[in-house]
């Protein structure tokens, strides 16, 4: 009997440890006075109104309802305490008027990547992959790094290995851990994606694709293999793209030898030499008198590409960005002008995150005793002289004590302090 209530001790010092990891943070104040900032948002399913709310509202109003996490969005204000929701905040406590300014995507439709899937975690065997810009989820079948598997859901043995090996390396999953084959590039060889759409509109990357750590996943015709320009090592292969590719030899890479990618960097003329003006990359004519444009030289096939997005034929138009891709930026006065637009290309955004919890690493009993204290010395003994015959209650029944128990104990004990 010690040797199994050790046990039972232990396990529960081990689930407290994995609460205190998994939620180290406070979660008592609703961000919304914090305005629109980039934080975590979630879609509460339930409440089937589209909008989000902060992570704290998720745990504290919402505790009940289905949501789906939509992971960081800039610029967004949490809905909870307005009028778009009819569920009460809990946290702001006073009606606020809804946010006009927050920008709310198909993925608060619970729909996802050009495709417009609904996400399903229990089915999905593909990463999805954010977009910098608008922050949407892709597949990677979509973005051409993989064949489209033939179902979404994986097989039962695919499954079972997954559960047995879910403390294993994160990297497992960027390889087949749902039975698929390896992607084209994987999740370490880049830094970040900015999806077609964004790229077509924005001018400075458009100019850049296909451009030394700015790779775009192209083939030369319909019937090509899916292969890599831009990117900034050469040890990538093509992905297979079905029967009608069998036989032939992986693509490469498409990568610039140093010589090129010098010959490309120092094609601007010399600050030095004649002045006068030319079309920077980002479209616009800078004066050379001022600042040279260092921007490499567009990429004829990438320019192809997107030329004829609607098509698809020749590649999607995603660019994936490795490397020190931010320090690689031209600065000249008219490429940091259009860079300023969207100022996630030049830094880093920080993401909101609650303040941690210092009574995190407590224990169960540790916060009991704390609550305790801080209870008038009369109601703290009643509390304990309650639980106390509650216990010896139980113990002379001689069985387990389950929830509805407890429940049923203090409601009786309530209803006799409500007739006395």
């Amino acid at each position: 009997m010690a040797s199994t209530l050790t046990e039972y001790l232990d396990s529960q010092h081990e689930l407290e440890k994995e609460a205190a990891l998994a939620l180290p943070f406070s979660f008592s104040h609703c961000t919304h006075s914090r305005g629109h900032i980039r934080q975590a948002v979630y879609l509460c399913i339930t409440c089937a109104s589209q909008r989000g709310i902060c992570s704290s509202c998720s745990i504290a109003c919402h505790t009940d309802h289905e949501q789906l996490e939509l992971f960081p969005k800039r610029n967004f204000r949490c809905d909870c305490p307005t009028s778009a929701l009819t569920h009460p905040c809990l946290l702001h406590k006073r009606l606020e008027a809804p946010n006009e300014e927050n920008r709310y995507s198909q993925n608060f439709e619970a729909k996802f990547c050009r495709c417009g899937r609904p996400y399903d975690a229990n089915s999905e065997r593909e990463t999805m992959i954010q977009c910098l810009a608008c922050e949407d989820w892709f597949h990677e079948s979509c973005l051409n790094l993989r064949t489209c598997p033939s179902s979404r859901s994986p097989p039962p043995e695919i499954l079972e290995e997954e559960n047995a090996g879910a403390q294993d390396d994160d990297s497992r999953s960027e390889v087949s851990s749902s039975g698929l084959p390896p992607p084209l590039i994987t999740a370490g060889d880049y830094d970040a994606l900015v999806c077609r759409s964004c790229v077509s509109n924005i001018s400075i990357l458009q100019a850049w694709a296909g451009t030394p750590g700015i790779a775009m996943v192209v083939r030369d015709g319909p019937d090509s293999q899916w292969k890599i320009i831009g990117f900034l090592q050469d040890d990538v292969v093509g992905v297979d793209d079905g029967p009608e590719t069998e036989g032939k030899s992986p693509a490469r890479v498409e990568a610039l030898d140093p010589g090129k990618k010098r010959s490309l960097l120092n094609s601007s003329p010399s600050p030095d030499g004649p002045r006068g003006k030319r079309m920077c990359t980002s479209g616009t004519s800078i004066d050379f008198s001022q600042k040279a444009c260092l921007a490499p030289a567009p990429h004829p096939f990438a320019q192809a590409v997107l030329a004829q997005l609607d098509e698809e034929m020749l590649g999607a138009g995603d660019i994936f960005l490795s490397g020190d891709w931010r320090e690689r930026w031209c600065q000249c006065d008219s490429c940091i002008l259009e860079l300023r637009k969207h100022p996630y290309l030049l830094e880093e955004e920080e993401t909101y995150e609650p303040p941690e919890d210092p009574d995190s690493h407590l224990s169960l009993e540790e916060l009991g005793l704390r609550a305790l204290e801080r209870l008038p010395r009369d109601r703290a003994l009643d509390g304990i002289r309650a639980f106390n015959t509650m216990r010896y209650a139980f113990a002379q029944e001689g069985r387990e004590v389950e929830e509805i128990d407890v429940r049923r104990f203090f409601e009786a004990r309530t209803q006799v302090a409500r007739t006395a």
